[in-house]
């Protein structure tokens, strides 16, 4: 397992634009599978997008095609996700999350390391 931190989330105005940061403590991400994953209260959470160790087999949900891209910049050591166009839908606890096979999933089972989360909060 790795320890993830999350971070550049915050509130903004629908529309706007957010970029959220992972990064990784003790162990390097660079060979790591990445997702982001959201939750909002009460429900279950909701896979956002995923990236593979190599940058390649980008995955995004429906909800956020067109709108989110997952990067990463594994010389920092650093995955990204830029959040534009944000609606009041997006408004949720955002998770890095890391699994060491290195492919990217949408499932959130395939993971076994999470970040604390991030608040992300996009005002109507």
């Amino acid at each position: 397992q790795v320890k993830l931190v999350e971070s550049g989330g915050g509130l903004v105005q629908a529309g706007g634009s957010l970029r959220l940061s992972c990064t990784a403590s003790e162990r390097a991400l660079s060979n790591y599978g990445v997702g982001w994953f959201r939750q909002v209260p009460g429900l279950e959470r909701e896979f956002v997008a995923a990236i593979k160790w190599s940058g390649t087999n980008i995955q995004y949900a429906d909800s956020v095609k067109g709108r989110f891209t997952i990067s990463r910049d594994n010389a920092k050591d650093m995955v990204y996700l830029q959040m534009n166009s944000l609606k009041s839908e997006d408004t949720a606890v955002y998770y890095c999350a890391a699994e060491p096979w290195g492919l990217g999933s949408s499932i959130a089972q395939t993971y076994d390391s999470w970040g604390q989360g991030i608040q992300v909060t996009v005002s109507s």
